[in-house]
């Protein structure tokens, strides 16, 4: 059927909705007194929709196995479907838009598919094992980096033996420059599982291990990036965590007003260590980051915060500066493409997770959309005839959009739903207690907390005798400081167990569709990049 038949129908529906259908009255004639109904809205998503279907009936797949001479790995920590759904809204509004028609630079990628994302020890997971499974191929326990499920948490010598191959050491022993970029620190989880072995997630450097863990050989996570051997060792680091890399109280001047107080028993000094075994660049800040010439830098290591680096919302405080996601994807991209080989790169928005952690919507969706903003300047640097993109997250969070609010409803705010004639009311809905509340929320979490009280310094739970919300009419939810409102009250809000999406463009990136084992990515990125057979 095409727009103007289907649009005859639609109007056609319309006046039997106005004349009565089933009416007994034969005299039919009175149908030219119908109120006219205007049809410019329905032919726009008509008209939308088949331009969307024309668009992708045009796509070709790159099935050939090598195709991609470059890969990158996004991943937003925490990036759940609803967190891709509020942040596109919000980025939508920031923009003067109703929100819900914006897309997130992803959002646009030709292949989506869902990701499994259970580790095989829990059926909500913890990062460590999740991203083992996209960087290893293989599905591990929770809490454990690089190792096969064999693994005993914490217990050094259970991993002899169960070590994984990363899909950044396959890069290295194929030619490749490789990259690893993180928001968190860079011993975190995420990023640690593209180099790292180590039956404890919480290794990050010596101070944090065992004294048998290390007698029996285990090293820290921040070593074995220094140390990372594959190839010439990874090209490009940048992300937070500066203290697992510096002496326990060394006094390393950064210029911010104090000294970083470095974490490591050991008096190694890695920074240094890596300046001094490869020539190449270490930079601490802003000024030193855009001093970077990518043409003529083959190698560099930032380390930009003492711990992980700031969230987006608040970049602009640091006194000494730290560039932006989408800054250090690009000078990431400009530095691996002087490798003719071509590039893998993994790119981690560290700080969404934390966002969510606690209770805080703003915080989580605008470091989404500075992610989106950063894949979006991924795009543009590449070409999908070489260039493999997958952009997913590791885990989801409880994180939650309802209350039936109308269009373009802020999404920080309060809910405003419609009246019985399906407009916009003008003050906000109530709940059964007579409150108003906000569309976004969690299920667990701080937001339980009676935030007016306290006792020695923590936050006092509501109890079962004064149970009850807080009124938040004169509260401004869309605040950056504002933290939602959550069912069960925990220390910390908690991930969630749900499948998360996967975007993806490029060779190869057809075979992300479908619900799939997170596992997965691993495999395609191998294929797409022959990693193993070059």
């Amino acid at each position: 059927m095409n727009k103007k038949l289907l649009a005859t129908a639609l109007a056609a529906a319309m006046t039997l909705g106005v004349t009565g259908c089933g009416d007994d009255d034969d005299d039919n004639s009175s149908t030219p007194n119908t109120p006219q109904r205007d049809m410019s809205a329905a032919n726009s998503w008509i008209e939308a929709g088949e331009k969307a279907v024309a668009e992708a009936a045009k796509r070709t797949v790159n099935n050939n196995r090598g195709a991609a001479k470059n890969i990158i790995l996004f991943v937003g920590d925490g990036m759940g479907v609803s967190t891709v759904t509020a942040a596109r809204i919000l980025d939508g509004q920031l923009k003067g838009g109703t929100g819900e028609e914006n897309l997130l630079s992803f959002d646009r990628f030709p292949y989506t598919g869902l990701s499994k994302t259970y580790n095989t020890n829990q059926q909500t997971p913890d990062s460590a094992g999740t991203m083992t499974a996209m960087m290893s191929g293989v599905k591990t326990k929770a809490g454990v980096i690089g190792v096969a499920e064999g693994v005993v948490r914490a217990d050094c010598e259970s991993t002899k033996g169960l070590e994984l191959m990363t899909a950044i050491e396959l890069a290295e022993m194929a030619g490749k420059a490789t990259g690893v970029v993180s928001t968190a620190r860079i011993t975190h989880a995420t990023p640690a599982a593209t180099y790292a072995k180590s039956p404890e997630r919480n290794w990050e450097d010596v101070s944090d291990m065992p004294p048998e863990a290390v007698a029996a050989g285990c090293k820290d996570i921040a070593a074995q990036l220094v140390e990372f051997s594959y190839g010439d060792g990874i090209d490009v680091m940048m992300g937070g965590g500066r203290r697992h890399f510096i002496p326990k109280d060394a006094a390393f001047d950064t210029g911010d007003g104090g000294s970083p107080e470095g974490d490591r028993t050991d008096g190694r000094n890695l920074p240094q260590e890596w300046v001094d075994a490869t020539g190449g660049t270490y930079v601490v800040d802003q000024a030193g980051f855009d001093a970077v010439n990518a043409e003529q830098t083959n190698k560099l290591f930032g380390l930009f915060n003492e711990s992980h680096m700031r969230y987006e919302a608040d970049r602009a405080n640091d006194i000494l500066g730290e560039p932006s996601l989408s800054e250090m994807t690009e000078k990431a991209i400009n530095i691996l493409n002087n490798d003719s080989d071509g590039f893998f790169l993994m790119v981690e928005s560290g700080r969404i997770d934390h966002g969510h952690h606690a209770g805080s919507a703003y915080n989580a969706l605008t470091d989404t959309i500075e992610f989106a903003n950063a894949v979006q300047k991924a795009k543009d640097l590449t070409n999908d005839e070489d260039t493999l993109i997958i952009v997913t997250a590791d885990h989801s969070h409880v994180f939650t959009i309802a209350g039936y609010p109308t269009r373009g409803n802020p999404i920080l705010g309060k809910v405003v739903t419609n009246d019985s004639n399906g407009l916009a009311k003008s003050e906000p809905a109530l709940a059964g207690d007579d409150l108003p509340y906000t569309t976004l929320g969690y299920t667990n979490g701080l937001g339980y907390a009676d935030l007016g009280a306290e006792t020695d310094g923590d936050v006092r739970y509501n109890s079962a005798a004064d149970a009850g919300r807080k009124d938040l009419t004169t509260i401004d939810t869309q605040s950056p400081g504002y933290h939602q409102e959550a069912l069960v009250p925990m220390g910390s809000e908690t991930h969630a167990g749900e499948d998360v999406g996967i975007y993806a463009t490029g060779p190869g990136a057809h075979l992300l569709t479908g619900t799939v084992e997170q596992n997965l990515i691993y495999h395609v990125m191998n294929y797409a990049g022959n990693l193993e057979n070059k």
